[in-house]
């Protein structure tokens, strides 16, 4: 009875390409869309595409999709690629602003870039002091 107790409890994992819902392992749904209705003993996972800014950028097996993120001017950001049922949006830095903080393929953070006066030169990229350009004079 022990025996059969413990392997009653035990399922088997389901496979790549499968998620678990209760005892069962239902077909994920491919990218760009999500689930609409679990599989069940007769029927196959049912799939939505994914709506108007929402993607899902791999196979899945979750109700919702993400929703895409912005790139907002007031953060030093624009859009380099768009959000499509498949990716999110692609930030970059503006003219004039450079990246802080970034994921693989997309800027999170912007900071503008230091300006400086006239005869004076930006030191370093980013954020760093202005120095003054110093006459060489030749003898």
């Amino acid at each position: 009875i022990l025996v059969m107790n413990v392997l009653r409890g035990h399922s088997l994992p389901c496979h790549r390409g499968e998620y678990e819902i209760g005892e069962e392992c239902c077909p994920v749904c491919p990218a760009g869309s999500r689930v609409k209705t679990d599989c069940t003993e007769f029927t196959s996972t049912s799939c939505l595409p994914c709506t108007e800014g929402t993607f899902m950028n791999q196979p899945t097996g979750r109700r919702q999709c993400y929703p895409c993120s912005t790139c907002d001017a007031g953060s030093g950001l624009k859009i380099k690629t768009s959000c499509t049922t498949t990716s999110d949006v692609v930030c970059e830095p503006l003219e004039g602003f450079y990246c802080l903080d970034s994921t693989e393929d997309s800027c999170m953070t912007a900071q503008r870039h230091t300006s400086c006066q006239p005869g004076q030169y930006i030191s370093k990229k980013g954020w760093f002091p202005c120095a003054d350009f110093k006459l060489l004079t030749v003898v």
